[in-house]
């Protein structure tokens, strides 16, 4: 997020600030180099491009500069010096399949360079580039999704069944296929092989297998992990390996997955920034075994702190975004259909409904409500209807006041609607929620103090994979912050005792525990 200072500066500095493009530049700023010099090339400013990539400390690392420079060298038209960019590149650490993905319209000159297809043969990537990851795990199914370097039929088949599903990938999807497979037993562990075109493929450091969800009603014990706010550094990649040892059931993305901040050109810069995530074996280890639930925040859905207004189809850019957000994530049905579209959704496991909100698409400061009216009928619904010990309320932004001072951004700017929620909550006497949630640069843990009802706890995971960081503000309500290193957070859920319980669990980035807290299903009720 932009420096929290900018929000004292008196509106006409701002005005001038981007009148002179200033304010612009601290856009920028928030991404390493080589995404910026991307978005200039998008723009097909070369130059500006280079010199991003010339100057400044922000880099990334020299495979992703190494990267960088080989699109910026194919834009020339200089395909000879291109492929000695990438191949340098690739021998700095660059996974080889980032050539083989996405910009592919802009690396297509580089692959059908005899010099590359003969490297090709010899390196023999897998023709999955991206995935498996799974996603809409149950007791009874799974989805998995791939992205592959062309049009191939892959194939999937699970332990202990003879059958194999399989889907063709094409081009007018950007190679991305889904398959569905159901009839599965609750509860159990299962491998899984996949095919490309009748062969058999294997990614090294990589297991295939997965547990389905427990029954829903059943008493069971699991691991959520969660976090947001996860900008590409690659030395901070690693956690997402520390998670995947956890053995989490299900990992939720909680917003600012990946920092594009260019909702007007969906094409180039989003597909790249989820490219080169997509592309880590770090990412690939965790989301080949876990269920993979996520949601938007501003830096992945529009810009920073966007208010896009509660119109469907205003600003134009709404429904490309989320149709490029769908096609890189493997979520349940999301929304509420063609009429009113978003990334909300819900899932149940074992006696824990998990809710996940869309705060950004609906987000209108006139009509003071973050959610729209269709997307806060349903969470009310879905509140009431459930029959679970725990549901779990995941928003990309805080309900705690005061945790981003002066801001209108998390939901302090929304406090009518805050306090609707809370207030519906309590009036029909819904125990067991809890809340989470991302966007702040560190790890929080916050109780909301309710009078009228059971107090709240909210556990903010806000700072996966970034370099920036936001210093932990002290209020009320805080129980514990920490904002040292990056990290990730775990509950530990467990249904099966007579007092049902939440561990609530942060991690350092070498995987050290920091904290623990513990939330009884009785401190939860009415």
């Amino acid at each position: 997020m932009i420096q929290n200072s900018i929000q004292f500066l008196p509106s006409l500095v701002i005005s001038i600030l981007v009148f002179l493009g200033v304010f612009n530049s601290f856009l920028f700023g928030q991404h390493d180099r080589e995404r910026n010099a991307f978005r200039y090339l998008a723009e097909d400013k070369v130059e500006k491009a280079y010199y991003e990539l010339k100057n400044g400390k922000k880099h990334t690392d020299p495979a992703e500069k190494g990267f960088i420079s080989t699109l910026c060298l194919l834009r020339e038209g200089k395909v000879e010096k291109a492929l000695e960019s990438a191949r340098d590149a690739v021998r700095l650490g660059l996974p080889f399949e980032r050539l083989l993905a996405e910009p592919r319209e802009w690396l297509a000159p580089l692959r059908e360079h005899p010099d590359f297809k003969k490297w090709k043969i010899k390196v023999s990537p897998s023709p999955i580039v991206h995935g498996p990851m799974l996603g809409r795990v149950t007791d009874t199914s799974v989805s998995f999704w791939f992205r592959t370097d062309g049009p191939h039929e892959v194939a999937v088949q699970i332990s202990g069944h003879s059958g194999r599903e399989s889907i063709l990938t094409k081009k007018e999807n950007r190679f991305v296929g889904v398959i569905e497979l159901d009839g599965l037993l609750p509860g159990t562990y299962f491998s899984y092989n996949v095919f490309v075109n009748g062969e058999k493929i294997e990614i090294p450091d990589v297991d295939f297998g997965f547990r389905t969800y427990p029954e829903p009603d059943e008493e069971s014990k699991f691991t959520l992990a969660f976090g947001g706010c996860s900008g590409f550094v690659p030395e901070y990649e690693k956690a997402w390996e520390l998670i995947a040892k956890h053995e989490p059931r299900a990992m939720l993305m909680l917003g600012d997955n990946v920092y594009i901040d260019d909702p007007e050109d969906v094409k180039w810069t989003g597909n790249y920034c989820y490219s080169r995530r997509h592309s880590r074996l770090e990412w690939r280890k965790l989301v080949a075994g876990t269920s993979m639930h996520a949601i938007y925040d501003d830096h992945d859905f529009g810009t920073d702190d966007c208010v896009p207004g509660s119109l469907v189809n205003q600003p134009t850019w709404k429904k490309p975004v989320l149709t490029n957000f769908t096609r890189n994530w493997n979520n349940p049905a999301m929304g509420g259909g063609v009429k009113n579209p978003g990334c909300w959704h819900s899932f149940t496991l074992g006696k824990v409904d998990i809710i996940m909100l869309d705060c950004r698409y609906y987000r209108d400061r006139k009509k003071k409500s973050m959610l729209g009216p269709v997307q806060k009928r349903w969470l009310k619904e879905t509140l009431r209807n459930s029959k679970s010990v725990f549901k779990i309320i995941a928003s990309s932004v805080p309900f705690s006041k005061g945790i981003k001072p002066g801001s209108k951004d998390p939901w302090d700017g929304y406090p009518d609607e805050r306090e609707e929620i809370f207030s519906f909550i309590e009036s029909e006497k819904i125990g067991g929620v809890f809340l989470i949630a991302a966007d702040r640069h560190r790890i929080d843990l916050r109780r909301i103090d309710r009078p009228q009802g059971y107090d709240f706890f909210e556990f903010v995971s806000g700072r996966l994979t970034n370099r920036h960081v936001h210093p932990v503000v002290k209020t009320d309500g805080l129980i514990w912050g920490y904002n040292d290193t990056c990290g990730y957070c775990l509950i530990q859920i467990n249904t099966r005792k007579k007092d049902p319980s939440l561990v609530l669990e942060a991690y350092d980035l070498n995987g050290e525990k920091l904290f623990t807290h513990v939330v009884k299903a009785s401190s939860l009720q009415f």
